[in-house]
């Protein structure tokens, strides 16, 4: 298949499908509530949250709703809260009361101790009280400062995406602080479900009546997958939410993914029990390049060079092979029955073992045979002692 067929059929399916749901769900946005008592950071932490540190020139005026503990309760609609307490506060009876309500109304909260006060950096004890033990599932407990971009890069950031898994794409398309994890969560995502399925179809192709179908499928299913990622990576990083949009400038990237696929799929036709790792291993890599080349453009506006490709292309592989290996340890080993048997082949006959504590059989006597009258010559029955025809005696 050549590059510009493949691009054709490539978009073609992209469009047939429906993408509506990705795009509603990007343009629904993520309604945040931040709620603590005045000077807590909660404006900081709002201002912080609507910059990307990759790229600060950037900002969004993505709404936030910034409460104190009085009006706590406009929170309720918020698809998650964030509680500010600062560390050095000792009395935070109105904070556990309000994190007990929307505990029992199954609201979504991160509660945040805010160390940005470089004279008191050690929470309470009775601030202590609040950590990730006594919490109950689905609250997260954070302590650090807001004014701290690493932190919130590698502590505040991961702990939000755990709570709201389901809205990923709004909340990076309206708050550029969280872009740079869920594009990696996303591509990191996707990758490792291509490994799973190219692993599933690669044990399946060793039955040789399911070739075809499962060939077909398995270039359908990943090729929509990449494509559908490249369209997710855009909504989450703040591009058009129109597909076709992503045609020109990563329509020659995703093309380079049926040669991936291509070359997998030979290695399991040549060698089939060790040709699926490499397929495996290249499903992976192929959507890890395809996923890191959108986010490289998105970083840098620049596309990788081919010394690059090559070079992610052979860290991704590393690491397909790696989880390759793993998958398959997991997946249950068929076992194959060979028998060869020659038509006119017999087996023996073999007795069972006498088991010892069953009574041996016992011997009877055989059955008498039918009398046959001497006289008349008519046949008796075995027990009987006159003929019944003509009454002669039988000895």
């Amino acid at each position: 298949m050549n590059k510009i067929g493949s691009l054709t059929s490539l978009w073609k399916n992209v469009g047939e499908a429906d993408l509506r749901p990705f795009r509603d769900q990007a343009l629904a946005g993520v309604r945040i509530a931040i709620v603590g008592e005045p000077g807590s950071g909660r404006a900081a932490l709002a201002d912080q949250m609507r910059r990307d540190p990759n790229r600060p020139q950037l900002a969004s005026d993505a709404p936030v709703l910034t409460l104190d503990l009085e009006s706590a309760s406009q929170a309720a609609t918020a698809d998650l809260i964030i509680l500010l307490i600062p560390a050095g506060k000792r009395d935070i009876s109105r904070e556990r009361a309000l994190v007990q309500y929307w505990q029992n109304h199954g609201q979504r909260a991160l509660v945040f101790i805010n160390q940005d006060n470089p004279d008191q950096v050690q929470p309470s004890a009775d601030a202590q009280a609040l950590s990730p033990s006594t919490v109950q599932p689905g609250w997260r407990v954070i302590s650090g400062s807001v004014s701290d971009t690493r932190f919130l890069v590698e502590k505040f950031v991961p702990a939000v995406i755990e709570l709201v898994p389901g809205l990923l794409l709004a909340l990076g398309r309206y708050f550029p602080l969280f872009r740079l994890k869920i594009a990696h969560f996303l591509i990191n995502d996707t990758s490792f479900s291509n490994a799973a399925y190219a692993m599933s179809t690669g044990l399946a192709e060793l039955v040789a009546v399911l070739d075809l179908p499962i060939t077909i499928a398995d270039t359908i299913v990943l090729t929509k997958s990449q494509a559908f990622l490249v369209y997710k990576l855009g909504l989450a990083l703040g591009y058009s939410t129109n597909w076709k949009d992503y045609v020109a400038e990563f329509g020659g990237v995703l093309g380079g993914g049926f040669v991936w696929r291509n070359i997998a799929r030979s290695l399991v036709g040549l060698i089939p029990l060790w040709g699926i790792i490499p397929k495996t291993a290249i499903a992976y890599a192929g959507t890890y390049v395809v996923g890191n080349v959108v986010l490289q453009w998105y970083l840098t506006g620049k596309h990788l060079s081919k010394p690059q490709m090559r070079q992610l292309y052979s860290r991704a592989l590393e690491q397909g092979r790696a989880l390759a290996r793993t998958l398959a340890a997991r997946m249950p080993r068929p076992r194959l029955r060979l028998s060869f048997r020659l038509p006119w082949s017999r087996r023996p006959r073999l007795s069972a073992p006498a088991d010892p504590q069953l009574p041996a059989p016992q011997k009877t006597k055989p059955a008498k045979r039918r009398q046959v009258c001497p006289n008349c010559g008519k046949t008796n029955s075995r027990d009987a002692r006159f003929c019944q025809y003509c009454g002669t005696a039988f000895n």
